[in-house]
């Protein structure tokens, strides 16, 4: 048989965007995986991006978290490589950014399984091609292929996973444990909330190795959900416990293919991610940032970076920014996203040694670089945080709510008097509205709100910010409140 990837998105249940193909476990059949994966590696083909050398064979990085099911999902990507005349190289459960980081150094593709921070009823696959993310041009593309399927070689069940290769392992925890000093985190006392993300080991072995008193904390045997932008409340209060028993200076966590940080100050409550981006950047001493227009706005207020990009929300927008970023002259270029995900595009000299870029979600580096940016200026992460200008964010969303009902609710909204009518008694006039994504309005009072269909799932999206957290807790409840009267 024969189907194209856009009819398979619509007859599996299994959708496909820029962050992959993601779905329930259920309906992430080995087929639907298989055909996923080889019409990913048809477009490679068709760009030119992957080709077989003198008929010898080229590798297909592939790796997972830590869901129930991964493992046969990445057993049926494998045989999808190995169909197609490639090598699947088994990475082994990792984090995301370990096996793209692998992937870039061979020059191969590199597919990540796994559903991010989405229940563990759900999973996906995250496609990497030899150069880096796919970007929305890929996206396309891809979803057109068309792809040629024989039923009976699923019933065989004889394929099964190559050997583990430890390589893209070592790669990664060695691209921290061998540029910055083994002492260099001497004297600081850290929790790793380990849950069941799949970098939680690499984490207690990077920091451990560079000198810091390592606590490991809150294992877990079976998978949890954690979502670094919309943090439970259950691990809120896990952390500013531990902390207050531990007395850490910080506390360290990921989501569940560990691309996206949680970072704690010192009294256990946890960084927004946005927040940790700037804090980032400026230890790296970044000279372009590119964002979401829905990250926090002390970016442009700190003053700290000559060359700010707002993007579209998701990262192949952020890394399509860095890109234009550095072939405009930029030398030192960041990315980050409101989950946290830090991306570079830049190589960076750190203690005397080269840090290559990696210009894809990564969640050591951000949290290693605010604590020794707490360091260098020797102050508390707490302190850190004050010497930013003072602005709040918050999001929600309302789930179930299919993607052409949130168009309809934004359709309401094409004239500034219309906004006005329904927000401004709540917020007041409107200063300024920004379109890039959704609609984004900032008021007179300085204060935003961003309402968006989300990329990946049915909900509409909410985001606030205001100058104290008292006022954008208070705007979101009425942002909240306005926008389910509105849905009716």
């Amino acid at each position: 048989m024969k189907i194209k990837i856009n009819d398979l998105m619509q007859q599996s249940g299994v959708k496909f965007g820029t962050s992959g193909a993601r779905g329930l476990a259920v309906e992430m059949s080995d087929k639907v995986c298989y055909i996923y994966t080889k019409g990913f590696l048809q477009y490679l083909e068709e760009s030119g991006e992957l080709k077989k050398v003198d008929g010898a064979s080229c590798s297909v990085a592939i790796a997972g978290d830590l869901r129930p099911s991964s493992g046969r999902i990445m057993t049926a990507v494998a045989k999808a490589a190995s169909d197609m005349g490639y090598t699947p190289v088994n990475c082994g459960f990792i984090p995301s950014p370990a096996v793209a980081l692998y992937g870039l150094k061979k020059g191969c593709p590199a597919i990540m399984v796994t559903g991010s921070h989405i229940p563990a009823d759900r999973n996906g696959i995250k496609f990497n091609k030899c150069s880096g993310e796919i970007l929305k041009y890929d996206e396309e593309q891809i979803r057109e292929q068309v792809v040629e399927v024989d039923d009976s070689i699923f019933e065989e069940n004889e394929f099964v996973l190559p050997e583990e290769t430890l390589e893209a392992r070592i790669d990664y925890v060695n691209r921290f444990t061998k540029t910055f000093p083994p002492d260099c985190l001497v004297g600081k006392k850290i929790g790793i909330y380990q849950h069941s993300a799949v970098g939680r080991d690499a984490l207690i072995e990077i920091f451990s190795s560079l000198g810091a008193d390592v606590t490991p904390l809150g294992f877990s045997s079976t998978f949890i959900p954690v979502d670094t932008e919309a943090i439970r409340e259950e691990d809120v209060k896990l952390a500013r416990e531990w902390s207050a028993e531990n007395g850490f200076d910080t506390i360290l966590s990921t989501d569940g293919d560990s691309d996206r940080p949680l970072i704690s100050d010192e009294k256990g409550e946890w960084l927004r991610g946005d927040v940790a981006g700037i804090l980032a950047a400026k230890y790296l001493g970044a000279d372009s940032v590119s964002t979401p227009v829905s990250c926090n706005t002390a970016l442009e207020k700190c003053g700290w970076f000559p060359d700010i990009r707002r993007t579209k929300i998701g990262s192949p927008f952020v890394v399509a920014s860095m890109i234009e970023a550095s072939f405009s002259g930029s030398k030192s270029v960041v990315g980050y996203e409101a989950n946290g995900g830090f991306l570079t595009n830049s190589n960076f000299t750190v203690f005397g040694k080269e840090l290559c870029a990696l210009p894809t979600r990564d969640a050591v580096l951000p949290v290693l670089a605010i604590i020794l940016l707490s360091i260098q200026e020797r102050k508390p992460i707490s302190a850190l945080l004050t010497d930013l200008p003072q602005r709040f964010t918050a999001s929600d969303r309302i789930q179930d709510f299919p993607t052409d009902e949130s168009s309809k609710i934004l359709k309401q909204f094409e004239e500034v008097s219309a906004i006005e009518d329904v927000f401004g008694e709540a917020f007041g006039k409107v200063e300024s509205i920004d379109r890039i994504d959704g609609l984004r309005v900032s008021f007179e009072s300085q204060e935003v709100l961003h309402m968006r269909p989300s990329g990946n799932a049915p909900e509409f999206r909410c985001y606030n910010e205001a100058h104290s957290e008292e006022r954008v807790v208070a705007m979101q409840k009425t942002s909240m409140e306005i926008l389910l009267k509105l849905k009716g």
